[in-house]
C-alpha cells in the first residue's frame, strides 16, 4: 500500500459483487474470490459498504451491530481470512461505519425504549409542539418529517434517515466513547481506513423549526463537529500513521473540508463533497428531470480543487457511488460513443488533486439499471419518492422516467464478471435484477484487451503512482468557460501535466493558451491522439499530455 496521495480507492457493495453460495446475495467470501482481479486493476483499497448484523431497511446502512457480520454475509472467520488474502496482495481493507445513527434493533435503542435511562439518552428525543406536532418541520432525507412519536414516552425520536434509523447523541460523551470503542475494535482486526458516513451529521445544532428550507442547516457542520472529530482522531486511528480515511460529508461547505482533512487539522485524510453531483438537480431537489449543467460542474470541480489546495487539505474524488447513478449513463453516453465516454471520464477524475475511487463497474463502463416496474427497485428512497411523486399528481410513467435517472439502484444492479446467465454474479435469483446488457459489459471481455475500459483504468491507477505531477502536483484551471471542454494544468517539480476533454457527442475545437507541442501523450480514447496547441476534439475526445522539465 502506499501514500494515500499515490494510491486508489476501490468500493465495493459486498450485496451485488459476489455470490458464491447462490442465495442471491453477495458475501464476503465473493470479496475473497475476486481478490486477484482487484490486485491487476492495480488499487490500494478497498472500501467495502457496510455488512454489519441489520435489518436491511436502508441496505446495511441501518446497523443493530457493529461488531458482528450479518449471517446473510458469512462469519467473522470469513472475515478475518478477506484481510489476510487481501494483506497478502498488499490490499487494504476500508470499512464503512455509521456513526450518525442506529437501527431501532440496536441493542442501545430497545434498552432506551425499555426505558433504560443510560440508553434513552444515547439518542435525541423532544417533546412534540403544543398543538400536537412534531418538535421540528425537519424533512427525513428519506421522505417525510424527521420525528417519530413514541406514545410510551409522549416524546419524538430524530431519525434524518428512514424512521428506523435512529440519530445517535453525540453530546454525549458516553456515546463517544462506544463509537471509539468500535473504531478500535476493527482496528485490532487489521483494518487500514475507515469511510465516516454523513459524519458531519452528527452535532446537531438548535432544535427549531426552519422557515428556510428542510432543517439541514441546523445539523450540518454542527458546533461541536470538529471538537469530535479530533477527539475520534486522538482516541482511534490517530494513532496509527497507516491508516486512512474519508468523511462523507452531506450539504458541507467547504470552509469546513479545510479543517475536516487540513493536513495538521488532525480530523481526517481527506473528504467526500457532493456539490458537483447536483448539477442535474433542481437546486437541492434530487427528484427532477432537468440537463446537467456543464458550467456548474466545471465551477464546482475547479473551485474545489483550488480551495482545498490552497489549504493543504485534500478530497475523495469521485463520479460513483452506492448512492449514485452509473456516470456513463449520467454524463456519458451508453451508446455509439460508450467506450470513449467512459474512458474521458475516467481521465477527468483520475488526475485531479486527490485520492481517486472508483466504483464497482465502473470500470467495466456498466450502465444505469433501465428498470420499468416499481417491483424491480429495492431502495427505500426511491420506493418512498415514487409515492410522494404519484401524490403530487405526477404519471406513473414520468415517475419511472425520474427514477431511471436518479435512483440509487442504478448502482446497485450486481456486477456484470462475465456473459453467462446472470452475469456470473450467482448461480440462484439475484436479489435485484441483473443489467441485461450484461452479455456486452462484463469484466471477462475487457481484462486483457488493450483497448478496454478496464485497461485504461488499470492505467491511469498505475500513473497516479508513476508521475508524482499527478499525485502531488497543484491545479489550475483551463479555459473555464469553454461550452463543451473541460480541461486543466498540474504542476509538480518542473513536470506540467495537462488533461482537456471534450464532455460532449459532437466534436469541437479547443485553443491551448500556451503551446502544447512536444509533449507526450500519456493516454487518450482514440489511438492515434497527439499532442497540438490548437485542438480540434473528437466526440468524448481526451488527452493527458506530460511535460517533463
Amino acid at each position: 500500500m502506499c501514500d494515500f496521495r499515490t494510491s486508489t480507492v476501490y468500493q465495493i457493495y459486498p450485496k451485488s459483487f459476489l455470490d458464491t453460495n447462490g442465495d442471491g446475495l453477495g458475501e464476503l467470501r465473493g470479496v475473497t474470490a475476486k481478490l486477484d482481479y482487484l490486485k491487476e486493476l492495480g488499487v490500494d483499497y478497498l472500501w467495502l459498504t457496510p455488512f454489519f448484523v441489520s435489518p436491511q431497511n436502508d441496505n446495511g446502512y441501518d446497523v443493530a451491530d457493529y461488531r458482528q457480520i450479518d449471517p446473510r454475509y458469512g462469519t467473522m472467520d470469513d472475515f478475518e481470512e478477506l484481510s489476510r488474502e487481501a494483506e497478502k496482495r498488499g490490499l487494504g481493507l476500508m470499512l464503512d461505519m455509521v456513526f450518525n445513527h442506529t437501527s431501532t434493533e440496536h441493542e442501545w435503542f430497545r434498552k432506551a425504549l425499555a426505558g433504560d435511562p443510560k440508553y434513552k439518552d444515547y439518542y435525541i428525543w423532544k417533546k412534540g409542539k403544543p398543538n400536537g406536532e412534531p418538535p421540528t418541520n425537519w424533512e427525513s432525507k428519506f421522505g417525510g418529517n424527521a420525528w417519530e412519536y413514541v406514545p410510551q414516552f409522549d416524546e419524538y425520536y430524530l431519525h434524518l434517515f428512514d424512521k428506523t434509523q435512529a440519530d445517535l447523541n453525540w453530546d454525549n460523551p458516553e456515546v463517544r466513547s462506544e463509537v471509539a470503542d468500535v473504531v478500535r475494535f476493527w482496528m485490532a482486526k487489521g483494518v487500514k481506513g475507515f469511510r465516516f458516513d454523513v459524519i458531519n451529521l452528527i452535532s446537531k445544532g438548535a432544535f427549531e423549526d426552519d422557515s428556510q428550507g428542510d432543517g439541514r442547516r441546523f445539523y450540518t457542520d454542527g458546533p461541536r463537529i470538529h471538537q469530535y472529530l479530533r477527539e475520534l482522531n486522538e482516541a482511534t486511528f490517530g494513532q496509527d500513521p497507516g491508516i486512512i480515511t474519508v468523511g462523507e460529508m452531506s450539504s458541507t461547505s467547504m470552509e469546513n473540508c479545510f479543517r475536516y482533512a487540513g493536513a495538521e487539522s488532525h480530523e481526517l485524510s481527506m473528504v467526500f463533497s457532493f456539490h458537483h453531483l447536483k448539477v442535474d438537480f433542481m437546486g437541492n431537489e434530487k427528484w427532477v428531470l432537468v440537463p446537467a449543467d456543464f458550467h456548474k460542474l466545471k465551477d464546482i470541480l475547479f473551485s474545489w480543487q483550488q480551495g482545498m489546495a490552497a489549504h493543504d487539505a485534500w478530497n475523495a474524488v469521485f463520479w460513483c457511488n452506492h448512492d449514485q447513478p452509473r456516470v456513463v449513463s449520467r454524463f456519458g453516453d451508453e451508446g455509439t460513443y460508450w467506450k470513449q465516454s467512459a474512458k474521458m471520464l475516467a481521465n477527468v477524475i483520475h488526475c485531479l488533486r486527490g485520492t481517486p475511487y472508483i466504483y464497482q463497474g465502473e470500470e467495466i463502463g456498466m450502465t444505469n439499471a433501465g428498470f420499468t416496474d416499481l417491483s424491480q427497485y429495492r431502495d427505500v428512497e426511491s420506493l418512498n419518492h415514487f409515492q410522494i411523486l404519484r401524490d403530487k399528481g405526477m404519471s406513473a410513467q414520468s415517475a419511472y422516467n425520474i427514477l431511471n435517472v436518479h435512483s440509487r439502484d442504478n448502482a446497485r444492479t450486481p456486477m456484470q464478471w462475465d456473459a453467462s446467465p446472470n452475469g456470473g454474479f450467482t448461480a440462484g435469483t439475484p436479489w435485484i435484477g441483473v443489467n441485461p446488457n450484461y452479455t456486452r459489459i462484463n469484466a471477462q471481455a475487457q481484462v486483457g484487451d488493450p483497448d478496454s475500459i478496464f485497461t485504461h483504468y488499470q492505467t491511469l491507477v498505475r500513473l497516479r503512482k508513476e508521475y508524482g505531477v499527478i499525485a502531488c502536483g497543484d491545479f489550475e484551471a483551463l479555459d473555464p468557460g469553454h461550452p463543451a471542454v473541460l480541461a486543466y494544468r498540474r504542476r509538480w517539480q518542473g513536470d506540467t501535466l495537462y488533461c482537456i476533454s471534450n464532455f460532449y457527442p459532437k466534436p469541437c475545437t479547443w485553443t491551448c493558451p500556451e503551446a502544447l507541442e512536444g509533449c507526450q501523450v500519456l493516454l487518450s480514447n482514440y489511438p492515434d491522439a497527439r499532442a497540438s496547441t490548437a485542438l480540434e476534439l473528437r466526440p468524448y475526445e481526451s488527452l493527458v499530455l506530460l511535460r517533463r522539465s
